[in-house]
């Protein structure tokens, strides 16, 4: 698969708030970085990873992130998403650099 279409993966398994699918799509013990600060996001990294959806998906039965813009350059994929029913009726915007591999995410930043 080509990195946007493990990108597309992860984000309609998100959609469907299919957990083992969503993780498929991921290394195991994922890093998750602020951007730009390079700094770890403990509560999102590694085994925190799998807790943190798992809560995510169980406390939003409306979740749904809409690709609004898409940039792919070699192994990244810079997504600009509209995150909605995010913990009930939140709206977010969010922007999400993924590092893939030859068959998953290796390394995400979030723009915080």
């Amino acid at each position: 698969m080509s990195p946007e279409e493990i990108v597309d993966g992860q984000l309609a398994a998100y959609n469907a708030r299919d957990l083992e699918r969503f993780l498929g799509f991921y290394a195991e013990d994922v890093p998750v970085l602020a951007f730009p600060s390079g700094e770890v996001l403990a509560d999102r990294s590694g085994p925190a990873f799998r807790e943190r959806y798992a809560a995510l998906f169980a406390a939003s039965p409306d979740l749904h992130a809409e690709l609004v813009s898409r940039v792919t350059h070699g192994r990244l994929v810079i997504d600009q998403e509209r995150v909605t029913g995010f913990m009930g009726d939140e709206e977010r915007a969010a922007v999400a650099v993924y590092e893939v591999g030859a068959e998953r995410i290796e390394k995400v930043w979030f723009a915080v």
